[in-house]
């Protein structure tokens, strides 16, 4: 019998040994998956490196304000065209959504109390039911010393929204009287509606995130709920942009049509302040994480983010170093007379370039990069703060000048109504982040993990 246990213990022990490679050796901590970059719809991979910064040409107005230096960029995913207003549209219609079903959920929960679970009417909007039979252990306890999986501080109290009901916009399909009673809510009064015209209340479409200051959690001491930071932001484009921008001027049909109309759904957003262009890239990061959540993919993707004033400009050389323009120069235009951007060519004469206003993202010939309009069309929001003297005391690698303070940010790029100083790749300028005009945008990057940029795999050698 104890020959026999030994003869057992033998085998086990054999068995044992062949199930582990690396026979005593450090070899890296092992996972289940494995990292394969995916480049994200609509951008373009940048693959980063050093460029000469700045003016290159004896211009005495930019001699402080954008001096020549050499810097290095990480490499980096970038949208190829400005954002649309079709793509922002996609944002807002989330967020009214949102908003409805949080009051949908709120009020059928407060009338569901003490009352027998029902599907019918408004209740068809209740929050999502965990199935804490067939849920984990993890679910379970959360459920019960917290009472939800979620953010405690949202209006949902971290309970799960239901999006699987449709929402039913026409007076007439509304499911009951509650249901006509919280969507009455999301219109503007009708004391303000004009000919019985009620529109959505604008003011209402209100989005809330919160981020993690790491740049000041980095440098001073503290806990980590002192450096989080909440932001409710009013996400909607200001479409009265096409009236204050310009005194004694007709552009009603602009704000009236431009964001709303489908003629316009693949120009570039604007009325967007810098503000809520952030908010815009917190949101584009939450809907990719969402989605590979829903089918348990074992990683989430780097946040979109507004690119540095840095990235923005070594994008917009296309890898041409010492370039006036995206496409090279000195001219704006082909040898056959042709612009090569849409932008304000002379005075007074704004639709010489073939367009009064703005043109579609995708206009023109793209770059060395593939990206379109990185000048003219519309100015372009980046991260940066703006400082004339910031070239002289920021960073040579991956400068970015934050400055939570300074409300200045920089624009880049010019717009259809700006001369072509403006188009010009170092040219630089700034808006307050606040604010919103007809002529400014913004696209969103994405940064590239590793530094392996031909796709290919890594062989890595194994221990046999």
């Amino acid at each position: 019998m104890r020959r026999n246990t030994v003869y057992l213990l033998l085998i086990v022990a054999f068995f044992y040994s062949c199930g582990k490679s690396d026979r005593g050796e450090l070899v890296g901590a092992k996972t289940k998956s494995k990292w394969y970059g995916e480049k994200p719809y609509g951008m373009v991979l940048v693959p980063g490196g050093s460029f000469t910064m700045g003016s290159q040409d004896e211009d005495v107005s930019s001699a402080f304000n954008t001096p020549t230096r050499t810097v290095t960029v990480r490499p980096f995913y970038m949208d190829e065209t400005e954002i649309t207003n079709s793509e922002y549209k996609e944002f807002v219609f989330w967020v009214r959504d949102s908003v409805v079903r949080t009051k949908l959920a709120l009020l059928a929960e407060e009338l569901a109390y003490g009352k027998e679970p029902s599907k019918e009417g408004i209740q068809r909007f209740q929050f999502k039911n965990i199935d804490t039979t067939k849920a984990s252990a993890y679910v379970k306890y959360m459920l019960k010393y917290y009472g939800s999986l979620g953010d405690f501080d949202s209006p949902t109290q971290g309970k799960l929204l239901n999006w699987k009901e449709k929402l039913d916009w026409h007076p007439a399909r509304y499911t009951d009287e509650y249901y006509a009673e919280v969507m009455d809510t999301m219109f503007i009064p009708v004391d303000e509606s004009i000919n019985g015209r009620r529109m959505i209340d604008v003011r209402k479409l209100k989005y809330s995130y919160a981020w993690l200051d790491i740049e000041s959690a980095a440098r001073t001491s503290g806990n980590r709920k002192d450096f989080i930071r909440k932001e409710v932001v009013n996400i909607y484009p200001d479409t009265t942009v096409w009236v204050k921008d310009f005194n004694y001027s007709y552009n009603d049909p602009m704000h009236q049509d431009y964001f709303w109309h489908e003629a316009y759904a693949d120009y570039p957003v604007v009325g967007v302040s810098w503000k809520q262009a952030k908010a815009f890239t917190n949101w584009r990061t939450k809907k990719k994480n969402d989605y590979l959540r829903s089918k348990k993919h074992p990683s989430t993707v780097p946040q979109f983010r507004l690119p540095t004033e840095a990235e923005w400009e070594y994008a917009a050389r296309g890898g041409l170093n010492f370039a006036v323009y995206p496409w090279g120069g000195p001219y704006t235009t082909t040898d056959r007379g042709c612009f090569l951007a849409n932008f304000k060519p002379s005075r007074g004469d704004y639709a010489v370039d073939g367009a009064l206003y703005t043109m579609e993202a995708k206009s023109y010939n793209p770059n060395g990069f593939g990206l379109y309009n990185m000048a003219g069309n519309v100015s372009e929001w980046t991260n940066t703060a703006y400082n004339e003297s910031s070239y002289n005391f920021g960073a040579t690698m991956n400068p970015n000048v934050e400055d939570a303070k300074n409300n200045r940010k920089v624009i880049r790029g010019g717009s259809w109504k700006d001369v072509a100083f403006f188009l010009q790749v170092s040219s630089r300028d700034f808006e307050y982040g606040d604010s919103a005009r007809s002529y400014i945008g913004f696209r969103t990057v994405h940064d590239y993990l590793g530094t392996n940029l031909t796709g290919k795999k890594t062989k890595k050698r194994s221990v046999k």
